[in-house]
């Protein structure tokens, strides 16, 4: 039993680096918090506790998580620090070593905070909590609001992949998830509050089921049947698990958005195979033209690594050519990071930090030209908008079903609502349609 009694009035702070679903986990563990008395503080307010949630995608990562551990440290002068996430889970001798730092919880534990924190007394020093990553079995279920409008439903986590230049299966365990039943059930509890869109994430989502004889396509199935949910989005899924059958479906329904996001990492098969992918550029070309074919409107995000190692030029120019071949509508490019634990370690050529750059950048202008080509279709055009909440004094945002960007005047009574409206020109910055009553 948590005697919630010493927490209650006390304050947090909350800092979530890296994916959506840190983003998710880290609402939920504002959640668990209030439960006990802990509010969030203030804007200004000195809290009494520091939640940070990690990621270690790259070295890049880790670097900002510890710059981040010192600054709110000193933003927070005797708050007690907790680090949680996927940096705490692979380095947490590193990070527990940090003066600033009283707890490290692993991945298992994180949604188990309130069982590690008896106080807010600072210790003498550091404690870490972290299971072994091959014994990670349990499974947190987190289905919270973000900042924004849309909710973020957790339904799986953990990775059996094993791509070579991935910690992600060390930092987050094997692959589980929940069942339908209980996706269904966060589901309607959305509904419950006036949640209008629902985002499917998790770490590898297409694995849904894999331990609970259920799949992904058991999954969207019941959501689509929640009264209430006027939206659905699917997250990134793996291209070998996106089937032909989960398309045909989004295709017909009322309550997904036509909108994938697909890592593809490299458009070489030789590269494809150095990372171990469970896919060729075949196959990933396929679900683009079958995802067209039934959807042309849909909006398809693409993952890419740029400087792999053994990408020669040679076939960094064959991924260049295929990506640009393709019919889909942005580029999220990555610069490849050295990993420790990784098998990557071991593959040559290495790619130079300086040539990684000057891949990127062109991938960069390529996703540029997509998306701006994408936009421009639907100038002209009707489409309902979920419109967020925006920040003080900005104009408002939403996005299409087929996740264009739309902006127009501030008008408090559509924040939250499905509108109609028409899309026109492009805005000054050139990242969002301007949108118009109709």
């Amino acid at each position: 039993m948590i005697d919630n009694t010493i927490f209650q009035d006390k304050t947090a702070v909350f800092y979530t680096l890296g994916c959506k679903l840190n983003f998710a986990e880290t609402s939920t563990l504002g959640q668990l918090l209030a439960s006990q008395g802990i509010r969030k503080a203030r804007p200004g307010e000195q809290a009494h506790l520091c939640v940070i949630n990690t990621c270690s995608v790259t070295e890049l990562a880790d670097k900002k998580c510890r710059q981040a551990i010192r600054r709110i440290a000193r933003k927070h002068p005797g708050a007690f620090m907790v680090v949680t996430g996927c940096y705490a889970q692979l380095k947490p001798e590193d990070i527990v070593d940090m003066p600033e730092v009283d707890l490290v919880l692993g991945a298992e534990q994180k949604l188990d905070i309130l069982r590690y924190l008896p106080s807010l007394d600072k210790p003498q020093q550091g404690s870490m909590v972290v299971t072994p990553h091959k014994d990670i079995r349990l499974f947190s279920p987190s289905c919270s609001r973000g900042d924004r409008t849309r909710y973020f439903l957790k339904v799986q986590d953990g990775c059996d992949y094993y791509c070579t230049y991935c910690t992600i299966p060390l930092a987050r365990g094997r692959s589980r998830s929940g069942t339908v039943a209980q996706m269904v059930e966060q589901a309607r509890e959305v509904a419950a509050a006036g949640g209008k869109e629902i985002v499917i994430t998790g770490v590898n989502i297409g694995d849904f089921g894999k331990r609970t004889n259920e799949n992904f396509y058991d999954l969207i199935k019941a959501l689509d049947e929640v009264d209430g949910i006027e939206r659905y989005r699917i997250s990134s899924i793996e291209p070998d698990l996106l089937t032909d059958e989960i398309i045909d479906f989004v295709a017909c329904s009322q309550r997904f958005c036509h909108h994938f996001h697909i890592p593809l990492q490299s458009g070489s098969d030789a590269v494809l195979q150095l990372m171990r992918r469970h896919y060729d550029t075949a196959l990933f070309a396929h679900k683009v033209h079958k995802i067209k074919e039934v959807m042309p409107d849909a909006f398809i995000g693409v993952d890419l690594i740029a400087g792999m190692r053994g990408e020669t030029e040679e076939r960094f120019e064959e991924s260049l050519q295929f990506i640009s071949s393709l019919d889909v509508s942005q580029l999220h490019v990555f610069t490849y990071s050295e990993r420790p634990n990784t098998r990557a370690l071991g593959i040559e050529p290495v790619v130079d930090m300086h040539e990684r750059h000057v891949r990127c950048n062109k991938l960069i202008d390529v996703s540029d030209a997509k998306l701006h080509d994408f936009y421009c279709r639907y100038i002209g055009s009707e489409r309902k908008v979920l419109f967020e909440q925006p920040s003080k004094g900005a104009p408002m945002h939403g996005f299409t079903d087929n996740y264009v960007r739309v902006e127009m005047p501030y008008n408090r009574e559509l924040i939250n609502q499905v509108v109609t409206v028409r899309l026109g020109e492009m805005n000054e910055n050139g990242d969002a349609l301007i949108a118009y009553n109709i």
